[in-house]
């Protein structure tokens, strides 16, 4: 299994919380690339819900990450 950040993003807008198998016919329904299903059938199965793309990519990047102040935009 492996994630880049293209293939994590299409996961970025999914229903969160949401269990393995809720993201996986979420990322069949909005078209994202076979790897991201292959990837989430990769996940060890025991029916918890994970609460955001951080549980399974912790190097997801968070709004924390970027260096640049919203405020001024």
């Amino acid at each position: 299994m492996y994630w880049t950040l293209e293939l994590a993003s299409y996961l970025a807008d999914a229903p969160w919380p949401a269990t393995k198998d809720e993201l996986i016919d979420y990322a069949i329904r909005t078209g994202a690339p076979l790897e991201v299903v292959e990837n989430l059938q990769e996940i060890e199965d025991d029916d918890e819900n994970f609460e955001s793309i951080l549980e399974i990519w912790p190097d997801y990047p968070s709004d924390e990450d970027y260096l640049w102040n919203e405020d001024e935009y």
